[in-house]
């Protein structure tokens, strides 16, 4: 059976520049069989970025495709990740920001790079 790599990696995205934010992701490398779950973690510290965004980077592409993003509680994903994909966390408080990107069932074509991004709401 197909084993397949699901990578993450870490951005931030700011108005401008912004030194000393970190996007923190976990688990860094995960291989998993097609149809099973799979969570993603991030964290950062800056309390004002509650704003958190994901996006899906296919072998081969060099394009970052939205999954969706999380506001304070609020999530909207974008049409094509509504089904397979789900959004979780809190970005509210002046505690660290902590959300997760869930893949319900794993397919094939989901071997990727997903990253997490953070940014203050525009």
């Amino acid at each position: 059976q197909e084993r397949m790599c699901l990578c993450s990696s870490f951005a931030f995205l700011v108005p401008g520049i912004s030194l000393g934010l970190e996007v923190r992701q976990s688990p860094s490398d995960l291989f998993t069989n097609p149809d099973g779950k799979v969570q993603v973690f991030c964290t950062h510290d800056k309390t004002d970025f509650r704003l958190m965004l994901w996006y899906q980077r296919s072998p081969g592409d060099t394009a970052l495709k939205l999954i969706g993003y999380l506001y304070h509680k609020a999530v909207s994903m974008e049409d094509q990740y509504k089904d397979g994909f789900d959004l979780t966390g809190d970005l509210g408080g002046d505690a660290t920001k902590n959300g997760s990107l869930l893949i319900k069932h794993v397919k094939p074509g989901q071997s990727a790079v997903y990253f997490c991004a953070a940014s203050r709401a525009q």
